[in-house]
Parts: C-alpha cells; structure tokens; sequence
C-alpha cells in the first residue's frame, strides 16, 4: 500500500514527535531534526530468527521479514521517537519489517511486548463468561471514567463494541480481542481499534499491545495471527508445566484479562494513548483504556 505521506514528511512527522530530543541537542542549521531522526533510526538493531524475551522465560520465532527490538532500543522509541515517559517494564517491541525505518512509515504498526508475573491465571472460566454482559460493564465503566480522564487532560474514551470478540484457544492458551474505542478531544474524534493478545505462562502471562496508524486497523487484524503464533513460554515455563504443589496462582481469571483492570497499566494508557488525536498518526491499540475498571467490576461482583 502506497503511504500517504511522502518520505520527508514522514521524517518531519517523527521529528515532531521526538521533539524533546532534537531541542535537547539544539540542532543547528547543519543538524536538521530530520537527520537526528534518521541517525537515532540507524541507532536500532531488530533481531530476526528465534530471540529470547528476556525477563519473561519466553521467546519469539519470528517469521521471515520481522524484527524485534530489544528493551533498551524498545524503551527508546516509546521515549525519545514517540515523547512518552520511560516505562522500565516494556520488554522488547514486534516489528512487521526487519528494518527500523517501519517506524516512520505511517502504513505500518508495532507490538509493544510486556510481562506480568502474577501467577499462573487459571482458565477455568473461559467457557462460561457471558461477553455480552461483560461488554455492557466496560461501557459502563469507561462512560463513568470520563470525568476523572478529562480532569487529568486525557482524551474521553467510549467503547463502541467488540471488533473482534474474544477468543481463547484451550490448545496453546493464547487469548486475543479487539475493541472498538472513540477517542475524542476538544471536539475532535476518531475511531481506535484496542487489540489485545494475553500469552498464558507457568508464572504469569505476556501481553502484547499493538499500535499503529488508525487507517491500518484492517491491517493490523490481519497480521496479529502471525505475531500470535510466533510467541511462546520457554521449555518449563509454558501453562503445562505449572506445579500447583510450588506454583503461584493468580488472584483473577481469563475474564479480569479480557476486562482490562489487572492485565493493563493504566500508566501505559497515560503514556501512549494520548499520542494523537492532534497528529492523526499512532494510536493506542491494546491498552486498558479505563484506568479503574477491574476494581469497579469486582466490587460490583463482590456486591
């Protein structure tokens, strides 16, 4: 698919977004924020074949023509390319090219690759979670969270629907979705699909959180599959291997991850969800998008 920006523009647009950087460095006429930008792509090293999650006993066999970043190129981005605060727990960044310059392509999108190491999340649930009455709660709840998002000067956030109703495979325990979101600000709103793929582990799960330009979500339906299956627990750290005799279990099910309270960070929501509205480029695809909503469907079960 041909972009709808030209290469220099796409390069102006990253300078934008790494702005603290080029002001930082006090670019001179010889040292445009262009070529900052291209000098901190250069910077980067995907790795391709089989690379290790380090941090999560889990690794990824990536197929022909994907990258992966490593922690410390992956944080980097999220900071300095994309101007979020530092987030020590991302573990590593999914690309669908082996060559960095995707990340300045406005047709492209990214995984943003983290762990939580909460225990082993029983799925005994999954067969009988009614995910209609579930979607009518998290409406609910993020139509509620509006006031406390717009007193922090975040967007408001609706959820439309399911894009993609939730799926658990028995099989590989793997758990993927997507939601429907209407980002809107100052008047101005956009459509944002939240994609979300949980990887279930002996101690706890990967969560992969995609993002990318708002007019490649077909796209980005499409390729998830791929990045799903590439994505796996190391040797004695798969879900198989869990010792209920010396292993930890969670305190939640299948259903608080598709709920989004524990399995998300609402910092990450702050930090990435934000990115946009104003430069219609990245959105986030995959975060919670309602920061207190796991704690409000568990006093509402409870109750």
């Amino acid at each position: 698919m041909t972009s709808r920006f030209t290469a220099p523009a796409r390069l102006a647009l990253a300078a934008l977004l790494c702005l603290p950087l080029a002001v930082a460095r006090a670019a001179g006429p010889a040292d445009t924020a262009a070529a900052q930008t291209e000098r901190f792509i250069a910077s980067l090293h995907p790795a391709s074949g089989t690379v290790a999650v380090p941090g999560a006993h889990a690794h990824l066999a990536l197929k022909p023509g994907y990258g992966f970043l490593n922690a410390h190129d992956a944080q980097r981005v999220l900071g300095e390319l994309w101007n979020n605060p530092p987030d020590k727990d991302v573990l590593g960044m999914i690309l669908p090219s082996d060559d960095p310059h995707v990340l300045l392509d406005d047709n492209s999108w990214a995984v943003v690759v983290t762990y939580v190491s909460e225990g082993y999340v029983s799925d005994a649930d999954a067969a009988g979670i009614d995910y209609d009455k579930m979607l009518r709660d998290m409406q609910e709840s993020a139509h509620d969270e509006n006031a406390e998002r717009r007193k922090q000067g975040f967007p408001e956030v609706e959820l439309a629907g399911w894009a993609e109703p939730p799926h658990y495979d028995t099989a590989s325990h793997k758990l993927y979705w997507a939601r429907d979101l209407i980002f809107s600000q100052n008047g101005d709103s956009g459509h944002s699909l939240n994609y979300d793929i949980r990887v279930l582990g002996r101690q706890g799960y990967l969560s992969l959180n995609a993002v990318a330009p708002i007019d490649q979500l077909a796209k980005v339906k499409a390729d998830m599959p791929d990045v799903l299956a590439m994505t796996d627990f190391d040797a004695g750290q798969r879900y198989v291997d869990f010792d209920k005799s010396t292993d930890k279990l969670a305190a939640y099910g299948i259903g608080a991850l598709v709920a989004g309270g524990i399995a998300a960070k609402a910092g990450l929501f702050a930090k990435l969800g934000l990115m946009l509205l104003a430069l219609k480029k990245f959105l986030i695809l995959g975060l919670a998008a309602v920061a207190g909503l796991f704690k409000k469907l568990f006093r509402r079960k409870q109750a």
